[in-house]
């Protein structure tokens, strides 16, 4: 699709964004200065008023501002003003998505009038025929009636529009007190306004297809992280250093032959290697191996019992991808296109990120996927198995475990202790499992934004944590006050925590890319500890926590840098892939994917198949360093020569390089033949190591301070001469 229009937009809207919400904070009074002298203006309630300076507010934004003070005291006041800069941003990127694609039950345009135009917004022209839940019909007539209350009429329909959305996307549109609301801009129908913007800067067309969530994505934190790069990254900046967008043919090459290669392992003649035109047809492979694939794949495969999971799921684009897969499954194997959509979004696809703003994109993307599906998918309670790591440092946890009383042990209104008697102490063996789960559980999650899914949970509790994860959701509806709210607290870390633990039959993932030298020093601990093979780089850590979250004969997708393939520093690493999860397939991209970037490759990875197999490798560039465009580097996916060689093969060359294109003639070399290093040292000539400082013309220097025909080191220190010559090719 065509970005230029995404790229020139996004940018220049995170910067407005985040002074409409900084400009909106200080009307309430929080402003970064007072926050730094914890100065923060106070509020009074008097009767229905509440009163902050010498302004009067409605006594019902005394909740929502107490929310949005505690948030800038957590995160700190920039922090808190671009989180909510970006939950803005998304809200009115995915109605404007919804209203275009006419997903909204009332059929009008919210951010847009009926001609298209970014004039007066349909919605605010017929107000008085639209129904929305919560929607105060009096309010509405009375300020139609009036005609000079436009604009405030215009933040009652978008907010009850907000509202209206979060019963089927909560993770989204958060709850109807969510202190982000507070922070809705003013001058909303204003010819300058944020939204008009927003509707006049990205033609329609452009929305046609749910990628452009993505790119929106990509080009919105791009100024933030040319800010970050080639800095020690924070943990809070992260995302913004390490997230790029992936161009949609390796999404397609990466999904297809990881879950669409599982499908194939057992159902070799399905129609659906037809549909996959990134699919690569795997090597004929020698019998040993043969016998052992052959015995991988079970005789049939249940869809609702597929799984694929990104670990680090920017805004989606993989699980998208991977949703248009799995219905192909469903609708091979008979089942209506109208039931696909919630099976695939609770049963199938599986997302963590760190990227709070990003996962709710993601979830977006899959919801409007599911969406063109099922017309009444918002209807159905669709819960997703995509989420944003949450951290768990400022949790009570004994605190917690007492309101969600799961023994009936402790009652409100008692004075009865929770840990006298048996419970006293909850962490022994005799104690409740389920507190020791969660106590482990929690402890895991204490730096869960600097980590993410790097974090190891056991496969065995996997089940416990499922259990629990139910034990938990039934609380939220069913159980008392202090029940709901500690398991509303609790959920998503048990959540998080039994997606990790679980193995999938695909893992693919475009990781964050990020060398050794930028990890902040709580990363640089945990990476070296964890995962020693892959600490040169972020990406390669990933690489062997994917290995681990596939299941046996399971297969990972990646794009990543390619110096992997070569340097000394991921032999490693190299060693690891072989041992565990040797190359299927790797497509040697080079550069172009990014514009004039380092280079990438992407492949599959076979868990637990014989190191003896037989990859196929393609190479997309004729010379090293040149730049492609993508158009041209996807063409070439299709032309280019292919070779096949046994993973093996690699480690009969000193230091076990990628190189896939030695001939079985120079491989042998290497066996039979002595090293250069076993004869002679193999040194460089004569150098200055900086010509700029030590090396000058004939004419720059003087010849009587120039020595010549001095037979040493020693001969030339002797003769107290400043120049010397020097042959210079």
């Amino acid at each position: 699709m065509n970005t230029s229009h995404i790229k020139s937009y996004a940018p220049k809207a995170r910067t407005a964004f985040i002074a409409a919400m900084t400009k909106r904070a200080a009307l309430f009074g929080i402003r970064e200065s007072s926050i730094a002298a914890m100065g923060i203006a106070p509020v009074e309630q008097k009767g229905d008023l509440a009163l902050i300076g010498e302004r009067a507010f409605p006594a019902s934004i005394i909740r929502p501002r107490a929310a949005l003070v505690k948030k800038v005291e957590q995160l700190g006041f920039a922090q808190a003003m671009e989180q909510a800069a970006y939950s803005w941003f998304n809200r009115l990127c995915a109605i404007r998505y919804m209203e275009l694609q006419e997903y909204l039950d009332h059929g009008r345009r919210v951010l847009s009038a009926a001609d298209g135009s970014a004039g007066t917004p349909q919605i605010l022209e017929d107000c008085l025929e639209v129904e929305l839940p919560g929607l105060d019909k009096q309010v509405i007539t009375e300020l139609k009636l009036d005609g000079n209350k436009d604009e405030e009429l215009y933040r009652e329909l978008l907010l009850a529009q907000c509202h209206a959305l979060h019963q089927a996307m909560p993770f989204l549109f958060e709850t109807v007190d969510d202190a982000t609301e507070l922070l809705l801009p003013d001058n909303l129908t204003k010819t300058d306004s944020l939204i008009r913007e927003l509707v006049s800067a990205i033609p329609e067309e452009d929305w046609a297809n749910i990628e452009i969530i993505g790119w929106l994505y990509q080009f919105y934190i791009s100024e933030k992280k040319d800010q970050v790069i080639g800095k020690v990254v924070k943990s809070e900046d992260i995302p913004a250093a390490t997230q790029l967008f992936t161009p949609n043919w390796i999404v397609k090459y990466m999904v297809q032959n990881s879950l669409g290669a599982q499908w194939l392992a057992t159902y070799p003649d399905s129609p659906l290697k037809a549909q996959m035109e990134y699919y690569i047809e795997p090597s004929e492979q020698n019998d040993e191996v043969k016998a052992q694939l052959t015995a991988i794949p079970p005789d049939s495969l249940n869809p609702e019992e597929l799984t694929l999971i990104d670990p680090a799921s920017g805004s989606g684009h993989i699980l998208v991808e991977a949703y248009d897969l799995f219905k192909a499954i469903y609708l091979e194997r008979g089942y209506r296109q109208r039931d696909v959509a919630q099976l695939i979004l609770e049963k199938n696809l599986f997302g963590l990120d760190i990227d709070g703003r990003a996962a709710q994109l993601t979830g977006f993307a899959l919801m409007m996927k599911g969406r063109e599906d099922d017309r009444r998918l918002f209807e159905r309670g669709v819960k997703l198995n995509v989420m944003a790591i949450q951290e768990s440092s400022h949790l009570d946890l004994k605190s917690l475990w007492q309101s969600l009383d799961l023994s009936g042990a402790w009652k409100p209104g008692s004075s009865q202790n929770l840990f006298e008697n048996e419970q006293e102490d909850l962490s022994s063996a005799n104690a409740d499992q389920r507190y020791q789960l969660l106590q482990r559980t929690l402890q895991r999650f204490a730096e869960a934004k600097t980590f993410g899914s790097l974090i190891e949970v056991p496969e065995e509790d996997a089940e416990p944590l499922k259990e629990f994860v139910i034990d938990l959701d039934e609380l939220t509806r069913h159980g008392d006050t202090m029940q709901k709210s500690a398991a509303s607290t609790l959920v998503p870390y048990v959540q998080q925590a039994w997606i990790l633990a679980q193995r999938y039959d695909a893992v693919v993932a475009n990781p964050p890319y990020m060398g050794s030298k930028l990890y902040c020093p709580a990363l640089k601990a945990f990476v070296n500890s964890v995962y020693e093979a892959g600490k040169s780089d972020l990406y390669a850590a990933f690489t062997l926590r994917n290995i681990q979250l596939a299941r046996d004969g399971g297969r990972i997708g990646m794009i990543t840098i390619p110096n992997w393939m070569f340097l000394s520093s991921f032999e490693l690493l190299r060693h690891a892939i072989f041992r565990s999860a040797p190359i299927s397939s790797l497509v040697h991209i080079g550069r172009g994917v990014w514009g004039s970037d380092f280079g990438s490759c992407s492949y599959i990875l076979e868990r637990s198949a014989l190191a003896k197999l037989e990859g196929q490798f393609l190479r997309l560039f004729d010379k090293q360093g040149s730049v492609a465009s993508n158009e041209e580097l996807e063409r070439r996916f299709h032309t280019n020569r292919r070779f096949s060689t046994p993973n093996t093969a690699f480690e009969k060359i000193p230091g076990i390089p990628v190189a896939y294109w030695a001939s079985e003639g120079v491989r042998g070399v290497f066996e039979v033949s002595s090293s250069l290093g076993n004869i002679a040292n193999a040194k460089q000539g004569l150098s200055t190591a900086d010509n700029d400082r030590f090396v000058r013309l004939w004419h720059e220097v003087s010849l009587l301070e120039t020595g010549f025909d001095l037979g040493s080191r020693d001969d030339a220190k002797q003769s107290n001469k400043t120049w010397f010559p020097l042959r210079k090719l």
